[in-house]
């Protein structure tokens, strides 16, 4: 069953922003870090310009929650693999291929996230056929949910002095997804940054979720995990300022998908309903 929009608010601290000053204390809230004396907040950000399903990864919208998800993921990942050879020239192993793959759009487990709250604020807000509805930034301390993770991958995070993982970190713990899902007594998240294949993920200051099973709830997850997560919500009346802000900041399309691709995004965008 579906998870209800309300029980996720009830249950994740949630706080609506008026405008662009609120949104920003709300973003850097927490961020001063006295061990190093710096401003340096420890969250990862997620932004959806619609409230709604801004947690379910890809695979699940492919697939749904009909128990076919691992089995689907599978073929996906095996075929990707398979007809995507001569483009790629990363590792080989699960965690290589499945970062690639979701970049490239391929239906995964994984959830996109930034380390950047701004472009987390971009993604919230770029859509203009959604300015009518309330739009959202997820934030989470990857810190938090380290600690729920099963003993051997806590060790390598300690021993690596990492808060999120690599590619050959998750090597070193499982070398294949099935390997992985099978570590978890209990479900849960960690957090993957990606090698940096192209200028785009660089830019996007990205990395990933990645659940402990493809057809994890992270919307549920999150309820049973009190203090994990924390939501800004971006009411529609407040979304053209934020915009028109961050387009004025450089947040915009050219900078997220560089190229002529991201101009002709920003362009598009830019004229639009004016």
């Amino acid at each position: 069953m579906a998870t209800k929009p309300e029980a996720t608010e009830a249950a994740v601290p949630s706080v609506e922003v008026k405008d662009w000053q609120q949104l920003l204390t709300e973003l850097y809230r927490d961020a001063w870090d006295e061990s190093i004396g710096r401003y340096r907040t420890s969250y990862v950000f997620r932004g959806a310009d619609a409230l709604g399903r801004e947690l379910q990864p890809g695979l699940l919208k492919l697939v749904g929650k009909n128990g076919r998800a691992g089995k689907i993921e599978k073929h996906l990942l095996r075929n990707f693999r398979k007809y995507a050879t001569g483009e790629f020239r990363g590792g080989a192993s699960d965690w290589h291929w499945l970062t690639f793959a979701q970049h490239h759009g391929l239906p995964t487990r994984l959830l996109d996230w930034t380390f950047s709250p701004l472009i987390a604020a971009h993604f919230a807000t770029d859509d203009v056929s959604c300015n009518d509805r309330d739009a959202a930034i997820w934030c989470i301390d990857p810190r938090n949910t380290n600690k729920l993770l099963p003993p051997k991958l806590r060790h390598i995070a300690a021993h690596e002095g990492a808060d999120l993982f690599t590619a050959e970190m998750l090597e070193e713990a499982a070398e294949s997804l099935s390997t992985f899902d099978k570590l978890f007594p209990e479900p849960g998240i960690l957090f993957l940054e990606p090698p940096s294949i192209d200028v785009r993920i660089a830019n996007q200051f990205a990395l990933f979720s990645v659940a402990s099973a493809p057809d994890l709830d992270l919307n549920a997850w999150l309820e049973a995990h009190a203090g994990v997560a924390r939501r800004i919500v971006i009411p529609a009346a407040a979304k053209q300022e934020i915009r028109d802000k961050l387009d004025q900041a450089g947040l915009t399309e050219r900078l997220i998908y560089p190229g002529a691709d991201g101009l002709a995004r920003w362009l598009a965008r830019y004229y639009q309903h004016r």
